[in-house]
């Protein structure tokens, strides 16, 4: 079952741009990342499908909802964690949960208090009394207490320490065992690679690229690091250069024999041939499109 279905999904503010005919499709239960740097269209994305904003064209539908005609049976299914949240002063952490849950008419004190134990978050406290990460971890919880079935998470791990990104990962991988699909976007590669199977590429607010993780992450390009002296002057397909005379690393789409050839002509100490990481595939891409490839 299609948990999140656009077709021509388009979003102008005035004459700029925010996204243009997007089409995206996140199957129910999947673990879906949406990758893009800022500006790239992965924000108005995620508003333009929670009814925050209404499209210019386009439609968009979460569990076969319209969105625009549907918005409030929409959001009774789904769980928002904005990439900057922004909360009532004067409440104390534990009023902020109890008023997110009486919003949504349900009882999550239960829950709350299971995932405020586990992100080690102190609700006795006043929200403007509250750190960066302390208010991120507060807007988890209001995002995750009722259980939804779809969670979108806008840069979530910002302000988050590395123990408390693990533990929120955690949380959200035994969600989507239990069978909650997620919509994560990032622009930090590295979180995308560990924990979506499918993701999908924005640039300029078009998606140019859409597959498993494990398939965009496949690519001709091998990250190739020489330690000793060679000439690569004469050498197609290098790019990404790093390094000096006496050790130097880059990525190679070219023919392998002139490697080869390349590297027996020169003073080769060691050499190391790995697969590109998904930051480097990524910008592969990026580059890619940019030259109309």
């Amino acid at each position: 079952m299609e948990m999140i279905k656009t077709a021509k999904l388009t979003k102008y503010y005035g004459k700029a741009r925010g996204i243009l005919d997007l089409d995206l499709t996140v199957e129910q239960g999947e673990f879906f990342g949406f990758i893009g740097p800022n500006g790239a269209g992965k924000s108005t994305t995620i508003r333009t499908l929670l009814g925050l904003i209404a499209p210019t064209s386009g439609s968009a539908r979460i569990l076969g909802k319209d969105v625009t005609k549907e918005k409030q049976a929409v959001l009774r299914h789904v769980g928002y964690l904005p990439s900057e949240a922004v909360f009532y002063r004067g409440m104390k952490v534990k009023d902020l949960l109890k008023l997110s849950a009486d919003l949504r008419k349900t009882d999550c004190a239960a829950e709350a208090a299971l995932l405020c134990e586990r992100l080690q978050l102190d609700t006795s406290r006043r929200i403007e009394d509250l750190s960066f990460g302390n208010r991120k971890k507060a807007a988890i919880v209001c995002a995750l207490q009722h259980r939804p079935e779809l969670l979108v998470l806008d840069e979530p791990t910002g302000g988050l320490d590395p123990l408390m990104q693990k533990a929120f990962f955690d949380i959200l991988r035994e969600r989507n065992k239990a069978g909650a699909t997620i919509l994560l976007s990032s622009h930090v590669l590295s979180e995308i690679q560990r924990n979506c199977t499918r993701a999908a590429i924005i640039r300029d607010g078009r998606i140019i690229a859409c597959d498993s993780v494990e398939v965009l992450s496949k690519t001709s390009a091998k990250r190739v690091t020489v330690h000793g002296r060679v000439d690569l002057g004469s050498l197609r397909g290098v790019r990404d250069r790093k390094g000096g005379k006496d050790s130097v690393s880059f990525l190679y789409s070219g023919d392998m024999g002139s490697l080869l050839g390349a590297l027996s002509a020169g003073r080769v100490n060691d050499l190391t041939v790995t697969e590109p990481d998904l930051e480097e595939i990524f910008l592969h891409y990026y580059e890619k499109e940019g030259q109309g490839v």
